[in-house]
């Protein structure tokens, strides 16, 4: 192991797009559909394997929300959060802020209560054994209608003390964000953060309405925007965080060539980029696995990685406070790191 995946191993970061349904493993996928007594698609967990070889984002959607069936009770949730999160904190993540879909649940009949009792389960172990932080952003599905959404965030109403941010994920193209304007107005109304995924496959107009309809606090993915230098200005100036995904973005082939990825134009030009996983299951990594192939394919130091692991600090919805105690745990590990180079 060489000194920059040194320090990329024991790097303290945030991770800030992190779907914990694309968290679930064949190994946990099979053990839950034995549990719940469910007949899986797959004879094995290599033909699952097999499977995770996607063309574009809906076929990878398709395999996602089948998968997905296996979950049904709050232990499934409850397994499938810690599962992710003991994963992490290996990465030395200390700070979580992970979507959940509960469309993905609700339409098949699991109550939006299991999905959160499972969940927040899992948290309470997170941060009671692991020392970590976590915060829920819940996800509506926009391939579905705005209507939908509104009727996930009534069910929501009796737990937004624990939920962060509302967010939007699923089916980009042909699902602009500004179909989402008026249940996005209200989660604002609520007191709620805002995040939309905009700019991964759809086109940067797609960045736009996050910014100026929906008005979001972050951008999720966004890898497009370089195809609009003014766009980049904008952002750049404003201060922004942008949730990048590198091995998502491959295996999607949004980004065929990692060489080739945005994320080192977007840092030189001043945009607050940060490195995640997404759904890291199908995408074959978890964080420290989405710095290191970037540390393998773009000129990219320890300088660049700290800073991107300041930006996921900075671009988190923590307090002021916890945010400043992380930078300083930060600052004391890369000035540790260097003494000992």
């Amino acid at each position: 192991m060489n000194n920059l995946s040194q320090f990329i191993k024991g790097l303290p970061k945030a991770e800030l797009h992190l779907h914990i349904e694309g968290s679930l493993e064949p190994t946990l996928m099979f053990q839950l559909a034995e549990r719940n007594r469910i007949k899986l698609p797959f004879k094995d967990i290599e033909s699952v394997k097999e499977a995770y070889n996607f063309n574009n984002l809906q076929e990878f959607l398709n395999i996602y929300y089948q998968s997905a069936n296996v979950l049904r009770t709050e232990e499934d949730f409850r397994d499938l959060a810690r599962d992710y999160f003991y994963r992490a904190s290996r990465d030395n993540v200390i700070h979580s802020e992970i979507f959940f879909d509960p469309q993905t649940h609700t339409d098949r009949g699991i109550p939006f209560d299991v999905v959160m009792r499972g969940l927040l389960a899992g948290i309470a172990e997170a941060e009671s054994q692991l020392g970590m932080t976590v915060q829920l952003i819940m996800c509506f599905l926009r391939h579905l209608d705005e209507e939908s959404a509104f009727t996930t965030l009534r069910m929501a109403e009796p737990w937004l003390d624990k939920i962060t941010a509302v967010g939007l994920d699923s089916s980009e193209v042909g699902h602009p964000p500004s179909k989402f304007k008026h249940v996005f107005a209200t989660a604002r109304q609520k007191g709620l953060k805002l995040v939309a995924h905009a700019g991964e496959e759809g086109p940067p107009s797609y960045i736009d309405e996050a910014i100026d309809v929906l008005k979001v606090d972050r951008l999720d993915h966004g890898n497009r925007i370089v195809e609009d230098p003014l766009l980049v200005t904008r952002m750049a100036r404003s201060g922004m965080t942008f949730t990048l995904c590198p091995l998502s973005n491959q295996k999607l082939q949004v980004v065929k060539d990692l060489k080739k990825h945005p994320l080192p134009y977007m840092l030189k030009h001043g945009l607050r980029v940060t490195i995640n996983s997404d759904d890291p299951a199908y995408f074959g990594g978890y964080v420290n696995d989405n710095y290191q192939v970037l540390a393998e394919n773009c000129a990219l130091d320890a300088n660049d990685f700290a800073l991107i692991a300041r930006n996921s600090f900075l671009g988190s919805f923590l307090s002021d406070e916890t945010v400043t105690h992380y930078i300083e745990v930060l600052d004391k590990y890369t000035a540790s790191f260097e003494a000992r180079a």
